[in-house]
């Protein structure tokens, strides 16, 4: 039986990846600092520990694994990210992390090694133009990145590439384009903008209005979990070790995304454009490499994902108010027995 590793196996990509891994037959172990909030994962075994600590790493990565996927990361949404306020956390940790997953897993013999990087490390300044952003793989140097969150993933990319060449790790890297899809998070401020999108068309009126970040009129392509997988496990099958974009080619603004989200809602929708984290003002996956290289690129519509999505978060919301709303009921109950209780007392 194959093995894998899944690091980062709590998370939105990486619960979905080792569902993924268990139906293919491997033997799974997961680490994560905490077990998956959404759904109950079929790992064989799953430690919770922080990969910033070299004792965990030590712990999880006991043995030559076939594969280790490596998506552990200190991130969120754009309000997270390009904020400005969580940038040192962002590098540190995420840095940590990738240095001690790299030395560890060639000291332990790992036959394969994945390392999720993200279209966050492509140059700013070929991203200006909103309906024209430049993200071919050879495009990224002069490196110019937007965020620490890009530097990051920059740095951590060729600091795998170097083991690859001095210890002779093998490594595949990737470059993620806004990955979305169901069991991720869609509230609390970690939220990128698919599940943002839902959550705000799924709590508002017919009719209503929502906010969103920036003029919207910054694009961005949007890739459903189901189809990064695909393009992860064929990289990892693959004579090719990367850096590849796994990303659609189909293009959105944000107040597009949002306009898409109601129609699929059902709902017709008022959009307040207010100042926030924007990021850069235009990006999408250019798809040529990956095309030559495993002969696949992700091609399913972004209405089908969304789709999807909308659904499951409408559900959440609908869960979240009924709570709200048995708490509401439990506390006028107690409330009101606390007063008879004194009444009968005096």
């Amino acid at each position: 039986m194959r093995t894998a590793l899944v690091c980062g196996a709590g998370g939105f990509i990486g619960g979905h990846l080792v569902k993924r891994l268990k139906k293919e037959g491997f033997w799974v172990r997961g680490v994560d600092l905490k077990q998956h909030e959404y759904t109950q994962l079929p790992t064989d075994d799953f430690v919770i520990g922080d990969l910033t600590d070299i004792s965990v790493v030590n712990k999880v990565l006991d043995q030559p694994f076939d594969e280790l996927y490596q998506l552990a990361a200190d991130m969120g949404g754009a309000g997270y990210l390009f904020g400005g306020e969580n940038d040192a956390n962002v590098m540190h940790n995420s840095g940590v992390i990738n240095l001690n997953i790299a030395k560890r897993a060639t000291e332990m013999g790992v036959k394969k090694l994945f390392y999720s990087s993200s279209a966050c490390m492509y140059p700013a300044y070929n991203q200006e133009d909103p309906d024209n952003p430049k993200c071919a793989e050879n495009s990224a140097y002069p490196a110019a990145p937007d965020s620490e969150y890009g530097w990051e993933k920059l740095f951590s990319e060729r600091l795998y590439c170097a083991f690859h060449r001095n210890y002779g790790l093998n490594v595949k890297v990737a470059r993620f384009h806004n990955v979305f899809g169901i069991e991720g998070t869609w509230n609390g401020g970690k939220e990128k903008a698919p599940a943002a999108m839902c959550r705000k068309v799924a709590e508002v009126e017919d009719g209503g209005t929502i906010e969103v970040w920036g003029d919207g009129l910054q694009t961005r392509s949007f890739l459903y979990v189901d189809e990064c997988l695909e393009g992860v496990r064929r990289l990892m099958d693959a004579d090719f070790m990367g850096p590849v974009n796994i990303g659609s080619e189909e293009m959105i603004s944000i107040n597009g995304l949002a306009q898409l989200v109601a129609e699929v809602a059902g709902k017709k929708i008022h959009i307040k454009n207010i100042p926030g984290p924007m990021g850069v003002r235009g990006r999408n996956s250019d798809n040529a490499l990956i095309k030559e290289k495993l002969g696949w690129a992700p091609s399913k519509p972004l209405r089908e994902g969304i789709e999807k999505t909308y659904y499951w978060i409408n559900e959440q919301v609908k869960l979240q108010k009924a709570e709200v709303k048995l708490n509401k009921s439990l506390y006028n109950e107690v409330s009101i027995g606390s007063c008879s209780l004194q009444d009968s007392c005096r």
